[in-house]
């Protein structure tokens, strides 16, 4: 458990080094949450080992945005002074999320076969 825990965090570590070298604009834990999956595609036995302590992680989530909460709570003068900007930027974002899902949902449905159809080659 200690070294799959080792593990997550080395990869947070270096997503995060590489961001801060490269300056690519993605968060360093997104680039060491790629790494990890690479990882785990290529090794089998890293999967297996990491595995259990992800799912538990995963199961308690919902703590994690405790921190974020209590960040809100403490800046509501913040959202109170920029409400409506807030809100255009939280709505126009929202939207342009479902679009792009949408359109890439269309790309992926005409690059692969259908159920149907790969169901029947298969037999």
């Amino acid at each position: 458990m200690i070294h799959a825990i080792a593990i997550l965090l080395a990869m947070q570590l270096v997503g995060e080094g590489l961001a801060r070298l490269t300056g690519l604009g993605i968060p360093g834990p997104v680039i060491g949450l790629v790494l990890l999956a690479v990882l785990a595609a290529l090794s089998p036995k890293l999967r297996k080992l990491v595995e259990p302590v992800a799912t538990t992680l995963l199961g308690h989530l919902s703590l994690l945005f405790v921190p974020a909460a209590v960040g809100l709570i403490q800046h509501l003068d913040v959202f109170a002074s920029d409400f409506w900007p807030l809100i255009a930027a939280l709505s126009v974002s929202t939207l342009l999320t479902l679009i792009v899902t949408a359109l890439v949902f269309i790309g992926v449905e005409r690059v692969l076969p259908p159920a149907e159809a790969a169901g029947k080659e298969q037999s």
